[in-house]
């Protein structure tokens, strides 16, 4: 297993010596030296406008439209630079997307979606609305018999929703919410095989790898899905989103966004970019492949990431540990998905306080708040569907306290984090 120096890697976050403790890293990480450095130098050097034939436009346009889909490939393991699109977000980017499907959708095509964050749940209702097609929900349910929140999903319950008008299937590799990691490319090919099965004629799979990206390494070829989704600010990047689009859905199914007098036949992903996104963004995400790499000696993606997952147990454990003891049980507190430390999950931590001594969310973090130093939520965060469909039902304006942690975040943080749940759950 490769080695992994936890301070070597905070060194790299400038925003980190101030000793703020973020533990909100689903909502947003920190932004790695790498990245912030190749912000400011777009911006100082070369801040021009596209396509032109003076020399500071041609080195902008090669940093815009060549090196960072280079880079972004490599993150995808996509096939092409082709293949990649960037928007100011995931959630616009999947919406243009489903846009762009319109004219290749039919009334009556089925979609089946998940509940999870509604950046890859939205997209899809709305469409459906427009076009006429049906959603089927794959719903999570629980895996514990003593904890009705303990939920997940199972591939069996999405299996049974196929059908020969299965057009579009949506699902997260990783819930912002319970943490639990989807095995995508078992899921994709059991969901295949059930679609062949079944004679769908045209199936697209998108996956939303929001949760996932900064604690796995993603491979869209070996999963075989048509769309998956990450957000470089998730991914110590800045605020911009990375879109995949196999090469064979943008020139079969994907239908042009952008001014019509564009030319796309040379770019097809250029079809899902109208306005384009901005420039310093999109060249500042070519930090972030150097700065994983830089994690091990190895200088090697999946080694980093490896070594990041071995870290982030050591992050999880002491923290569900806690959760789970037999007092907190008591005291009502109750995890919100997979309660086990293990690979299958990441540090990614929701609960709630029932019961006879319940508390709402929002009051443990405001004694997180009161501390001045310390950074965690509550709320639907987005996965609202998730959340309502939760039995016994919560206050989905209150939502759950949720903790998450990366690879950066230190085994005396998650103790700083105990020490101050400790105090709230004992009052």
């Amino acid at each position: 297993m490769p080695s992994f120096d936890v301070h070597r890697a905070r060194a790299q976050f400038p925003s980190l010596e101030s000793g703020f403790l973020f533990a909100d890293n689903a909502g947003g990480s920190q932004i790695a030296q790498e990245v912030i450095d190749r912000l400011t130098d777009y911006i100082i050097n070369t801040n021009a406008q596209l396509g032109a034939t003076y020399s500071l436009s041609r080195t902008s346009t090669q940093r815009v439209l060549v090196e960072a889909p280079q880079e972004a490939t490599k993150l995808f393991n996509a096939k092409s630079p082709n293949e990649i699109v960037f928007g100011s977000s995931s959630t616009l980017n999947l919406e243009n997307l489903a846009r762009s499907l319109e004219k290749d959708i039919k009334a009556g095509d089925e979609f089946i979606i998940t509940g999870e964050h509604e950046a890859n749940v939205g997209p899809w209702k709305k469409l459906a609305s427009r076009t006429g097609a049906v959603i089927k929900y794959w719903k999570a349910r629980p895996t514990e018999e003593s904890n009705p929140y303990s939920i997940a999903l199972k591939v069996e319950d999405a299996l049974s929703l196929v059908s020969s008008r299965t057009r579009i299937i949506a699902f997260t590799a990783c819930s912002n919410i319970l943490g639990s990691i989807v095995p995508v490319k078992d899921v994709v090919k059991a969901l295949r095989a059930q679609v062949r099965a079944m004679g769908a004629p045209k199936v697209e799979i998108s996956v939303d790898c929001v949760a996932y990206a900064p604690h796995r390494l993603i491979d869209v070829q070996d999963w075989d899905v048509n769309f998956a989704v990450l957000s470089y600010y998730k991914v110590y990047g800045p605020h911009i989103s990375a879109l995949y689009v196999r090469e064979t859905s943008l020139e079969q199914s994907v239908s042009s966004l952008v001014h019509h007098f564009i030319d796309v036949d040379a770019s097809p992903s250029y079809k899902l970019q109208p306005g384009g996104p901005g420039y310093e963004l999109v060249y500042a995400t070519t930090g972030v492949i150097q700065y994983l790499r830089s994690l091990t000696s190895a200088n090697d993606l999946k080694a980093s990431f490896e070594a990041i997952a071995e870290h982030e147990q050591t992050l999880l454990k002491p923290l569900l540990e806690f959760l789970t003891a037999p007092a907190q049980w008591e005291r009502g507190v109750r995890i919100v998905g997979q309660s086990t430390v293990d690979l299958s999950r990441v540090p990614t931590v929701s609960f709630v306080v029932v019961g006879p001594k319940a508390l709402r969310s929002r009051d443990i973090v405001k004694a997180f708040d009161e501390k001045e130093t310390i950074g965690i939520r509550n709320g639907h965060v987005y996965a609202y569907t998730l959340l309502n469909d939760l039995d016994p039902k919560i206050d989905m304006d209150d939502g759950v306290v949720r903790i998450s942690l990366v690879h950066y975040n230190t085994v005396n943080e998650v103790l700083r984090i105990i020490d101050v749940l400790k105090e709230v759950l004992s009052a």
